[in-house]
């Protein structure tokens, strides 16, 4: 531990040296970006190309397609299983014995905290901004839909995974794709592994870990005044070195208390404005239901709405990206399909709950401008709807919570905050794993790629690279590509597993934990 930390902390000093020495870094960022936009627009373009006549991007589609196919393949394992998900999560057929490195629960927080965050709070202002409270109700339905890919793709992540002696696992979708295409007789598996996992690592140092930490710099200096984003750079990439050194057992267990609190805290204030507000709650689904099909008049009637729900629910869950996958490998179990019931979970926590429930409370409250004789929304030059304080994104978050709490941009400051650090420790371990299948597991790769993160961590905070992190979002759902085409290949042996499970466990073989040691004994 000692070395690693006289390692961190040259790579900081040099790091910190270079950028509180240069006189000229707006200038060095117009240069980066610059350069950066012009080599990767295309990619940025090609990845977010909306369909002809539209302006729904490809991308988004090829999501929704797969979580319907994945739906009506499993017979809508979705809602058939929410009971027997959650008993997993509560460890009630757990065994300590098994292979793996973390519990259900941990696995599920692991990877709800890399995907919870900035886009539940930000993102669903924009959707609900741009397409109406109609936005609402498509994106509840994709992330419901959305259940299925990441019951498919996290069972596969762990039937695959590679297990090591030292009790360690890596999988994800680099391996169930090279392994279950091989076991297949399918050609191109390793060539779309390595395709997948050279996005992953993209993906990481961009949208998991720069983004994020520019964007808790951006909100702190909100809060307590402007300065040097180095210095916040510094300070999380500290922190974050400190837990991901420890692997997989340590993020899990910050993330196991993070995720929970964050969600507490969330949650928790938007309950509290509904309650208060109760009479409004059914008109607020009114607005959602009717929008939903009519598009109140807002920019793109329902289309509009439609696509602004489904792109908000893809950008939010991840669904069919196959990051989660890498987390859920890491569990303690001898039967994939278990993960793969525990990972449904995710959509629904993530979409359904905290991204309705924010939509809900910029509804309640007032904060999209109506005409009091029509009751359409009013809208602004732009085409979007016209808000209390002229606010949109965050801000218009922060206002509708405002509105019943003053002091609520301060909590939601240290949500960011936590949003932020457990998306970055999350997405160091998908990187990690993406970096080890292309150079090899060894202490020294992983030492490699644990400082180039924390590097970035720094570099996000104090710069401003906006084509980067464009060029990074592409790369995540570039990962979608690979991923998906992967899944359809693979989903009978899904199919499979999945039966042999059901049949099991109706006819009394898998029995709950406590039961099974009682009949031992």
């Amino acid at each position: 531990m000692k070395k690693y930390t006289y390692l961190f902390s040259v790579t900081a000093a040099l790091l910190l040296l270079s950028l509180s020495s240069s006189a000229h870094a707006e200038g060095i960022d117009a240069v980066v970006n610059e350069i950066f936009g012009n080599a990767t627009g295309w990619f940025v373009s090609l990845i977010f190309a909306p369909l002809p006549g539209t302006s729904f991007p490809w991308i988004v589609l090829w999501l929704v397609t797969g979580a319907t196919v994945f739906t009506l393949y499993f017979g809508f394992i979705q809602f058939r299983s929410i009971g027997h998900s959650i008993a997993l999560v509560k460890g009630d057929y757990s065994d300590p014995n098994d292979a793996g490195e973390v519990s259900h629960f941990q696995a599920l927080a692991t990877a709800l905290s890399g995907t919870v965050g900035l886009g539940n709070i930000a993102g669903v202002a924009v959707a609900v901004s741009i397409g109406g409270p109609g936005a609402t109700f498509w994106m509840i339905l994709a992330g419901l839909m959305g259940m299925a890919s990441k019951f498919t793709e996290c069972t596969l992540g762990v039937k695959y995974r590679n297990e090591y002696k030292d009790g360690s696992v890596s999988g994800g979708p680099m391996y169930y794709i090279s392994k279950g295409f091989a076991e297949r007789g399918i050609p191109g598996g390793k060539f779309l592994a390595g395709l997948f996992a050279v996005f992953c690592i993209l993906g990481a140092l961009g949208g998991g870990n720069m983004f994020q930490a520019n964007q808790a710099h951006a909100q702190l200096t909100q809060v307590i005044g402007t300065y040097p984003g180095w210095i916040t750079g510094i300070i999380f990439a500290a922190l974050v070195f400190v837990v991901i050194v420890g692997g997989i057992k340590s993020i899990a267990r910050v993330t196991d208390k993070i995720v929970p609190i964050m969600g507490i805290l969330y949650v928790g204030a938007a309950l509290v404005i509904l309650l208060v507000n109760a009479d409004k709650i059914g008109w607020a689904f009114g607005q959602i239901i009717e929008g939903a099909f009519t598009g109140l008049g807002v920019a793109g009637g329902l289309v509009g709405a439609l696509i602004q729900g489904f792109k908000r629910a893809a950008f939010s869950n991840e669904a069919g990206v196959g990051s989660a996958a890498i987390a859920h490998s890491a569990v303690q179990t001898n039967e994939p399909i278990t993960e793969g019931y525990v990972s449904l979970l995710e959509p629904f926590i993530d979409t359904v709950v905290i991204c309705t429930m924010t939509a809900l409370v910029i509804i309640i409250t007032g904060q999209l401008m109506q005409d009091p004789e029509t009751g359409l929304y009013i809208l602004n030059e732009a085409g979007t709807i016209m808000t209390a304080d002229g606010s949109s994104g965050v801000a218009l978050t922060s206002a509708a919570f405002g509105s019943a709490f003053s002091w609520f941009p301060i909590l939601l400051a240290v949500a960011v905050i936590l949003f932020a650090f457990s998306t970055m420790i999350s997405w160091s371990y998908y990187g990690l794993k993406a970096w080890t299948y292309l150079f090899g597991e060894s202490k020294n790769a992983e030492l490699t790629f644990k400082m180039i993160f924390c590097v970035f961590v720094v570099i996000g905070a104090a710069a401003n690279l906006g084509p980067v992190i464009d060029f990074s979002d592409a790369a995540i759902f570039a990962m979608a590509v690979a991923n998906i085409i992967g899944l359809y290949f693979l989903m009978p042996i899904v199919k499979r597993e999945l039966l042999s499970y059901q049949k099991r466990l109706k006819s009394g073989e898998i029995v709950k934990f406590k039961d099974r040691k009682r009949s031992t004994k």
